[in-house]
């Protein structure tokens, strides 16, 4: 069906609806501008990427149509200097955008499956990483063609993927095998390591942007955990007030507790 845009403001009465904005098919994934406060970029089920602005009633701004099929997710580069976008897609392909240009400037491909993450190192400007169904993580640098690492991650399609944000070389994957893996670049033979307790596939893994070894989880089994990979029992809390799949999360900037 069609899709919706929420933007929410959190204030004294609670959280509050900002702006809404609908789109004429599902939106799968959303990701700020980190160069002005009111855009935002949404990818959607038909392919195409939309970039809207909360100070405006009406929109999208603009819309970028060249994924051939889902486009699955789209991520914002947080290096200083640098306006880039990068978008995954059901095409197996994924491509760089800046905003500011009407097309895109590359386009990856390498994936032999749908690409369900492309997240951007926290780190090493013009590098991104990517989570695929075809059972691979792999690292991308927007200044060469080709793929930079091919990571064998898990034997099971991997959903989600995500930087840590205190080591330039250290990932995590989430996989429909219900298993978390930590990824050192340097060694990829074997995972730094593995965290097991979901039930069901694991949708989006994120890493804590105040501890170096805590993250978070979400999965198909309705629930979200919290982990600590430097712990002898690294399960540090599961909750569970979903009612249904959980497909997304993502832990404040400005609020250390807030998930």
């Amino acid at each position: 069906g069609c899709g919706t845009l929420a933007v929410l403001e959190q204030n004294e009465a609670g959280i509050v609806l900002l702006r809404s904005f609908d789109w004429n098919d599902g939106l799968f994934d959303v990701t700020w501008s980190e160069n002005n406060e009111h855009v935002l970029i949404t990818s959607s089920g038909d392919g195409s990427l939309q970039i809207w602005d909360t100070a405006k009633t009406k929109g999208p701004l603009q819309v970028y149509k060249e994924h051939t099929q889902e486009a699955y997710s789209v991520d914002w580069s947080q290096t200083r200097g640098e306006h880039l976008v990068v978008s995954g897609s059901w095409d197996q392909t994924a491509k760089l955008w800046d905003p500011a240009v009407g097309k895109s400037l590359c386009t990856f491909k390498g994936h032999e499956g749908v690409i369900y993450s492309t997240i951007w190192s926290p780190h090493i400007p013009g590098c991104f990483a990517s989570a695929s169904g075809d059972q691979t993580l792999r690292v991308w640098d927007v200044k060469a063609p080709g793929v930079k690492l091919v990571i064998p991650a898990h034997q099971a399609e991997i959903l989600s993927c995500d930087w840590c944000k205190y080591d330039e070389n250290l990932l995590v994957t989430g996989a429909v095998d219900c298993s978390l893996k930590g990824w050192d670049l340097r060694n990829i033979r074997q995972p730094v390591f593995v965290l097991f307790g979901h039930t069901y596939a694991i949708r989006r893994v994120k890493f804590s942007p105040f501890h170096a070894t805590l993250l978070a989880s979400c999965s198909y089994d309705f629930t979200v955990r919290f982990w600590d990979f430097s712990r002898p029992n690294p399960l540090l809390e599961t909750v569970e007030h979903h009612t249904e799949f959980t497909c997304g999360l993502d832990l404040s900037l400005h609020n250390r507790g807030q998930v």
